[in-house]
């Protein structure tokens, strides 16, 4: 490298520090500084509060659009709720429901309500993480916005991923191909990513005043609270990581699973579930529900209800019981239309009574007049306007695989998971991302592992369980509740399950941590019994849980942490 001359140098160092930018200084400046001594102004939020959810205070805050930059570019505004400790505080909880693009402000009241011992002691802190815009006031604050052109759409309505052609491979590939394009072409998108939105914690943390930011996440929100706490251990309290991607590995692993846990959770629960329920319909065997299953995806797809891509869809990630609830009413409805048969009348009374209260709330008709093409109707995505957050921090945080690799992958896992295993690996747009990560995610250091606590139902088809228990034994000292034939997403608070949330309230409330430990699960809707399944938790001993009471609050929690973390959040 050519040396300066004594006089260009003098020159260059003078500029240097009349404009404030030499190396040496801008490295020792904390990127915080310019931002942690700004007011909170706290009001009424925007949103709507869930019924019987705590009340909560809304403010904004105001962040660097990058923060290895944080001189650059426009500043952003986050939003962010507070609902006070009742009694005397231990501490701030931030609470995430996932996604990635998942917003938090209104969780904070909602779990408060379903946690009050934790709420007495805590203040309950929701956060609409950057790029999701304010929750409320959408129309004021969209966040990232990708926007697809109509004519890089397929308009077929009748996808198969099933059909290997190489028409229809295309046109699988069509949609994840604008949506990378369009997401990459957004100036927003590059400071979008987990990296970013754990300094925008770390940020809320200073201005709330406290030492420790203690944590609860659900499914991406693992990653991101692993994130935070490996990126800034010293202010890391105590974190619950409930539903658990690998945070020591690759998040797009997660993802890729899907098809594998989809398909176990169907095949071994919910199908033997259907036989319990609906025998006459469906059969009295899984091996003879599944044909059912078959026959009902051919109906649809020959009356051009619904494309056989959608139909597969609805089954996939079931992490919640209104999930599920839809799944049994479109293959009952399906059945019935098919043979001409009214299913209600052959449902089992308590699912009937389940299936019509949620028809009735969902679709505004009782299960009687519920039809398979009013369900189409409610399922049809537009993808011309898409929240790009999920794109861009699951495409954005670490190196992505190439889409001939995503082709391969359909091409693996089809024939062994055909539920999903067929789409996934066409669908996948972070396969068509061509932007390099910004910045590293480091591991999670050992001495902060003794604040961690996983929590992991065994049949979830979001993350699956050994995502869970791979990210634990990469973390020695990492602690882990496992559910035992629990099937949904989101355990703590949403799951009704009393050793759940007896174990994570006291190591919130008394620093008491399970070093293992498995509970039983609860009983699937309709039932008042666990009926064992064979899988990854090794079951111990007979232990029952009592059906957990009704809870409209604790089902709607529980469906917002499904619907941010399904297949096709995006």
């Amino acid at each position: 490298m050519r040396r300066l001359t004594g006089n260009v140098a003098t020159t260059l160092a003078a500029v240097l520090v009349l404009t404030g930018t030499t190396a040496v200084a801008h490295a020792a400046d904390d990127p915080f500084d310019t931002y942690d001594d700004q007011q909170l102004t706290w009001g009424a939020c925007p949103f709507d509060t869930p019924e019987d959810a705590r009340p909560a205070q809304c403010a904004l805050v105001t962040v660097p659009r990058d923060w290895a930059a944080p001189t650059s570019g426009v500043d952003l505004k986050i939003q962010i709720s507070r609902v006070e400790a009742t009694g005397e505080r231990l501490g701030a909880l931030l609470v995430n429901p996932g996604g990635p693009g998942g917003q938090g402000s209104s969780l904070a009241g909602a779990l408060a309500a379903l946690q009050p011992a934790v709420s007495e002691r805590y203040a309950f802190i929701g956060m609409d993480p950057r790029g999701t815009g304010r929750e409320g006031a959408q129309a004021e604050d969209p966040g990232l916005v990708c926007e697809i052109p109509n004519g890089r759409l397929s308009t077929r309505q009748d996808l198969d991923a099933r059909d290997r052609s190489a028409d229809s491979i295309a046109e699988h590939q069509k949609a994840p191909r604008a949506i990378a394009e369009a997401c990459q072409s957004e100036a927003l998108t590059p400071y979008i990513t987990t990296w970013q939105t754990a300094h925008d914690m770390e940020l809320i943390r200073r201005l709330l005043g406290e030492t420790r930011l203690n944590y609860l996440g659900y499914s991406y929100g693992t990653w991101l609270g692993a994130k935070y706490a490996s990126l800034f251990p010293d202010s890391a309290g105590k974190v619950v990581l409930d539903s658990s991607v690998n945070w020591q590995g690759r998040l797009q692993a997660a993802f890729e699973a899907f098809p594998v846990i989809g398909q176990r959770q169907f095949d071994d629960v919910f199908l033997p579930w259907m036989t319990r329920h609906f025998a006459d319909l469906v059969g009295a065997t899984p091996a003879q529900a599944k044909q059912t299953w078959e026959q009902a995806r051919a109906y649809l797809k020959a009356e051009r209800v619904l494309a056989p891509d959608a139909f597969d869809g609805v089954f996939v990630g079931m992490g919640s019981e209104l999930r599920w609830v839809l799944g049994a009413a479109l293959f009952a409805l399906a059945v019935g239309e098919m043979r001409g048969q009214a299913p209600e009348a052959a449902v089992a009374a308590g699912v009937r009574a389940e299936l019509d209260a949620w028809s009735r709330a969902e679709h505004g008709v009782p299960l009687a007049q519920l039809t398979t093409r009013r369900i189409a109707a409610a399922l049809e995505e537009d993808y011309t306007r898409l929240a790009g957050t999920r794109v861009a921090v699951a495409c954005g945080d670490q190196p992505t695989r190439s889409a001939a690799w995503y082709r391969s992958l359909s091409d693996r896992q089809g024939p062994r998971y055909p539920l999903f295993g067929w789409a996934y690996g066409l669908s996948e747009f972070c396969g068509f991302w061509s932007d390099a990560p910004r910045q590293a995610l480091p591991d999670l250091p050992a001495r902060v592992a003794g604040k961690v606590l996983v929590v992991q139902g065994e049949f979830d088809p979001q993350t699956g369980y050994e995502q869970a228990g791979a990210a634990v034994r990469a973390a020695p000292g990492v602690s882990m509740v496992s559910v035992d034939d629990s099937a949904f997403h989101g355990q703590y608070a949403v799951g009704g399950n009393p050793c759940v949330d007896g174990m994570v309230n006291v190591f919130l409330l008394h620093n008491s941590r399970p070093s293992s430990a498995t509970c039983p699960g609860v009983p699937l809707p309709g039932e008042d019994e666990v009926h064992p399944v064979a899988g990854p938790v090794e079951r111990r001993g007979a232990a029952r849980q009592a059906v957990p009471p009704a809870s409209p609050l604790r089902d709607r929690v529980q469906e917002r942490i499904t619907e941010s973390n399904s297949a096709d959040a995006a």
